[in-house]
Order: structure tokens, then sequence, then C-alpha cells
């Protein structure tokens, strides 16, 4: 019996040339998870800026509510645009996790809009934020208590999208950019 060739003509058998399609596929994912990972420090350093933090606090001056209102607007639009940059990275490597993490960003939406309305609301009449306000009305109650729980919602919602974001970066991401895939 002879041999014919050194190539081997066998299903198991890889040519050089798929090797180096892949190489350059890798490399260009890595750009690509590389630029968004600076678009998100970007962005998430412009949030951190804006400063707006979910506490409720307890002021009955109607200019601080139009000024919150007015803050989380800005923080609702950029934090908005972190995750669907966070979205554009999940994306390049799992559709169906960027499917789920899409939806995510619009249950939040939901949430913010709630509590945007609230806030409005308790901005046309402050004296609802009063807990300590033994004569005051069943309404006033009930918007101060939809305006801690919407917060605790939202916080609680972008608390859980920032762990599902940060496992997958760490079990995925990561491994790519270090080429361990």
């Amino acid at each position: 019996m002879e041999r014919k060739s050194s190539k081997v003509n066998s299903k198991l058998f890889i040519p050089e040339k798929i090797f180096i399609i892949m190489a350059e596929n890798l490399e260009k994912l890595k750009k690509l998870i590389k630029e968004h990972s600076d678009n998100l420090a970007k962005l998430g350093h412009d949030l951190s800026e804006i400063q707006f933090r979910y506490k409720i606090i307890e002021n009955t001056n109607k200019e601080y509510w139009k000024d919150r209102i007015e803050k989380f607007k800005r923080y609702s639009e950029k934090g908005t645009e972190y995750y669907f940059q966070a979205h554009a990275m999940i994306n390049l490597v799992d559709k169906e996790k960027s499917g789920l993490f899409l939806l995510s960003i619009s249950k939040l939406r939901q949430l913010e809009l709630t509590l945007e309305k609230i806030m409005v609301e308790v901005m046309q009449n402050p004296s609802v934020i009063k807990s300590k306000d033994k004569q005051q009305s069943k309404w006033s109650k009930e918007r101060r208590e939809q305006l801690v729980e919407a917060s605790n919602k939202c916080l609680d919602h972008e608390t859980n999208m920032n762990r599902v974001f940060r496992e997958f970066y760490e079990s995925k991401l990561k491994k790519i950019l270090e080429g361990y895939c």
C-alpha cells in the first residue's frame, strides 16, 4: 500500500486557511469588544457625573422636585445609552442573552416612566412627601408610598441589570479579550 500525498483528505483535517480566518475574526471581535468597552467606560463616567440617587429625600420645595426630575431625565437618558451599549456588546457574542437584556432595558424604561410620573405629582404637591405629617390625606400617603416603591423598583432593576452584564462580561467577554476562548 502506497500513500499518495502528505495532505489528508479527512473531515477531521482543518486546512490552515480556516485557522487564519478564525484568528482574523477573533481579532475583529476583540477590537469591537474593546471599542464598546471604551464607549461604556465613557458613558459610565458621564452617568456618575450626573450624580442622581434613587434615595427619597423629604423635601417640600417645588424647585427641588423640578431639579430632581430634570436630573432624573438626564440620568435616565444617559443610562439608556449605557445599557444599549452593553446590549451591543452582549449581541456580539450571544444573541439570545442580548435579546433578554434588551427586554430588561425596556422594563427599566417603563419603571423610569412610572417614577417620573409620580415625581411630577409630588412636584405639583410637594407636601405629600412628608412622612411624619399626621394629618396627611390618604392620597398623599399613597403618592409617597408609590414614590418610594417606584424608586426602589428602578434601583433594584438597574442593580440586577448591572449584575447580569458584569457576570456576562466576566464569563464571556473577558475570556475573549484575554484570548482564552
